[in-house]
């Protein structure tokens, strides 16, 4: 997703805002879990999100979103968010976040989803790094 930065996404120093990145993460993420699903897909849970370097008016957001890991009915997507000066080619990191999505049937009830074809070291390493986020997240807290 390609996203051009305009005075209304900015704050006042000119650099767009956190909760603008935050809604085209859940965006580019939903769009990527319902493409690998099927279905819809609402949000279940948002890692913690690190902001590097700001992206000004007048640059360009670039948010690639890839499926790392699939659960029984819930999928971890992995989106990258680079700034990007349009004129000059460069670019430079953003926010790396994890979000996971549950994909949903007509009746707004979780569905099973299709599961990650295992077919390299560099996807089964995504899957079993994403189970070990998983449990990290279902694990009961501290009191």
């Amino acid at each position: 997703m390609t996203e051009y930065v305009l005075p209304q996404h900015a704050n006042a120093l000119g650099s767009v805002f956190g909760g603008q990145i935050m809604a085209w993460v859940d965006l580019a993420g939903a769009i990527c879990a319902q493409r690998h699903s099927g279905h819809m897909a609402v949000t279940a849970f948002v890692d913690d999100l690190k902001f590097e370097q700001p992206v000004r008016v007048g640059e360009v957001v670039r948010l690639d979103a890839k499926v790392t890991a699939v659960f029984r009915t819930s999928m971890e997507i992995e989106v990258v968010v680079q700034g990007e000066d349009a004129m000059t080619g460069r670019r430079w990191p953003c926010v790396d976040a994890h979000v996971t999505f549950v994909a949903i049937d007509q009746d707004r009830k979780p569905t099973e989803v299709p599961p990650l074809l295992l077919d390299s070291e560099e996807v089964r390493a995504s899957q079993a790094a994403g189970e070990a986020r998983r449990a990290a997240r279902l694990a009961p807290k501290p009191i």
